[in-house]
C-alpha cells in the first residue's frame, strides 16, 4: 500500500470510530483486526505487529 493509500485507509477508520461512538469503538477496532488477520496467511506476522503495537502503547 502507497503511503497515499494508507493515509486514506487510516482516515477512513477514524471517520468510522467517530461515527460508531466511544462506547462501540472497542467492537469495531475489534472487528477491523480480526478481518484483517483472517487475511494473513501465517501467524507469526500477526503476533509480530501485536507485540509492536502492544509496545508502542
Amino acid at each position: 500500500m502507497q503511503a497515499e493509500e494508507l493515509d486514506l485507509a487510516y482516515t477512513r477508520l477514524c471517520e468510522a470510530v467517530a461515527g460508531v461512538g466511544q462506547d462501540k469503538a472497542p467492537l469495531l477496532l475489534a472487528m477491523v483486526c480480526l478481518g484483517l488477520m483472517s487475511r494473513q496467511e501465517a501467524l507469526a506476522p500477526v503476533l509480530d505487529l501485536i507485540e509492536t503495537a502492544e509496545a508502542r502503547v
